[in-house]
């Protein structure tokens, strides 16, 4: 007896290397799959303006990276203390307006060189609402609880969204012609929104994208909505992915996106990630000594296989468990 309705797509035609950087920018769901790919040794820049929902936030975050925009003073403003941004998610937010500052300017920065050498940007998409702050003119990645009657909350039109993501696509190939583009959708369904404001707004990210050309893209959403399209693959709030389901939807972008001739490497480097999560009965005894030491030589053998892998933080962190 069948049990889910499992479903084909095609896969990427120049599938991903594990030599080559990546870049993701989006929703809290891009969160899950930069781990996974971090997790596998993959190179991985994410989310330069803090997580985003929206397209035009999204669109905004990766201009400024290209421009290499810094913010000044003058463009943050306070409110319960903390110094925000409009274009950044409260994880850029500080109590001293210079640090605030200093953590949006660096990741810029930082994230312009690493997007010049990226071979892949992903793409998630969480919602077509946005809130238009009524003062400044502008769509906001974030409120910062501002009071409510300082926004506007408009679903944004498919040809507004499809003009962005075009604009979008546009700027990163003449920043880095080497590009690859995925799109994909966020599965979490924003029900604060509401289920049927849910569905109407994914509706419109989906048509949007499917207007693009010369991207590719993984149907995230439809996994986890129409193929596994069971409660007991969601949290306890019956909104967000669990563990199995976005186990799975890693699986499914695997097998879509990435050279099979890099799995045995990925598997290797998420065996060191776990080998370095593992808690001893007691770090003195002679094993354990012994095993984080294996762990320590299969970093510096990977390294010298291969130059690009920089293992530091993994070689420090065996080196520190040995020391206890």
């Amino acid at each position: 007896m069948q049990w889910c309705l499992p479903f084909s797509f095609p896969d990427v035609e120049n599938k991903i290397r594990h030599s080559e950087a990546i870049y993701l920018n989006g929703s809290c769901f891009t969160t899950h799959m930069g781990r996974y790919l971090s997790q596998a040794g993959f190179r991985v820049a994410q989310n330069t303006h803090g997580v985003v929902f929206n397209p035009l936030s999204i669109c905004r975050s990766v201009q400024d990276i290209i421009l290499q925009k810094q913010y000044c003073p003058d463009e943050l403003f306070q409110l319960n203390e903390y110094w925000h941004n409009w274009y950044h998610h409260s994880d850029y937010s500080a109590l001293e307006s210079t640090e605030a500052l200093h953590l949006m300017n660096q990741q810029i920065l930082q994230h312009h060189a690493f997007l010049k050498e990226a071979r892949s940007a992903i793409f998630t998409l969480g919602s077509a609402f946005a809130y238009f702050h009524l003062q400044e003119g502008i769509y906001v990645n974030n409120n910062h609880r501002a009071p409510h009657d300082w926004f506007r909350k408009d679903l944004l039109e498919v040809e507004v969204i499809r003009k962005a993501l075009e604009e979008l696509c546009a700027a990163l190939k003449t920043f880095n012609p080497q590009l690859q583009i995925y799109f994909t959708i966020s599965p979490v369904r924003h029900v604060r929104d509401g289920l049927i404001e849910n569905n109407r707004s994914k509706a419109r990210l989906i048509e949007a994208v499917h207007q693009l050309k010369e991207v590719y893209y993984f149907p995230a959403y439809e996994i986890v909505n129409d193929e596994l399209r069971d409660y007991r693959f969601f949290d306890a709030d019956k909104v967000h992915p669990n563990y199995e389901a976005t186990q799975y939807v890693w699986e499914r972008f695997k097998w879509a996106c990435i050279d099979a001739a890099d799995f045995p490497l990925m598997e290797e480097m998420e065996q060191l990630n776990r080998a370095a999560r593992h808690q001893a009965k007691d770090v003195r005894s002679e094993a354990h000594q012994a095993f984080k030491q294996n762990q320590l030589n299969r970093c510096i053998s990977l390294e010298s296989q291969f130059p690009y892998l920089d293992l530091s933080d993994l070689k420090k962190q065996f080196r520190h468990d040995m020391s206890l």
